[in-house]
């Protein structure tokens, strides 16, 4: 068995892309998955070892199980290392993975404290710097980006692109729809389609990380929405 596209989706984007080491932190992306393909990325490490004699084997889990998004803790390599040395079995029990997964996940769900705005320009500022961050990521990994172009169907180009897409832009576009959601009365009534045309983009885009629905239907950027924060 291998680690399904659905996990992949499911855990960098819960994990922001972040190691989920209690304390750590450290963005995953970029660096990190460089000369990996998007289906082999080192730092998904297995809660419960993927191989007999590894820490935390269970020969009672099946292997669509030992490859599941539960069985499966975003890392970066240093503590993906410390957690497979046999010594530190004992410390870094089945238990203390999942409670630090799911820890990690919660605070990154939670991460935003959603602030109610009085002011329209306030409120398109801080929705500006998260369109920002979205934008970069696609003009440099996306598929009609320099690198994508200059190197077609390189593996590597498309596994940064992956790595970014779930690390940046997912996790930014659940914070955006918290932030709509919260001020929404401050759009005129002739913006508001504009608005729902964004919201109705992100959810068609978490419900291709669910694996609802296939990336091409995920319907596109409103580019109206863009030119509605940042004017035209």
């Amino acid at each position: 068995m291998s680690i399904s596209s659905k996990s992949i989706k499911l855990l960098w984007s819960n994990a922001a892309g972040r190691c989920s080491f209690r304390g750590c932190n450290e963005r995953l992306t970029v660096e990190h998955a460089v000369g990996f393909t998007p289906y082999t990325l080192g730092e998904m490490a297995h809660i419960k070892g993927n191989r007999a004699g590894s820490n935390r084997y269970d020969i009672l889990q099946s292997e669509i199980e030992r490859d599941s998004y539960n069985n499966l803790i975003l890392l970066c390599p240093t503590h993906h290392t410390l957690i497979d040395k046999s010594e530190n079995e004992e410390t870094y029990s089945v238990e203390f993975l999942h409670e630090m997964k799911i820890e990690h996940e919660s605070n990154i769900s939670n991460r935003l404290n959603v602030e109610k705005y009085s002011d329209i320009e306030q409120l398109k500022d801080q929705i500006s710097i998260y369109l920002a961050e979205n934008y970069q990521a696609w003009e440099q990994y996306g598929p009609t980006s320099d690198n994508a172009r200059k190197y077609p169907n390189n593996d590597n180009i498309h596994a940064l692109w992956t790595s970014e897409r779930l690390s940046t832009i997912v996790p930014n576009n659940r914070e955006l729809v918290k932030l709509l959601n919260e001020n929404r009365n401050l759009f005129s009534r002739t913006e508001q389609q504009i608005v729902s045309k964004f919201l109705t983009h992100v959810e068609s885009y978490e419900k291709w990380v669910n694996d609802v629905i296939p990336y091409q239907a995920v319907l596109r950027f409103p580019s109206d929405f863009s030119n509605l924060i940042l004017g035209d």
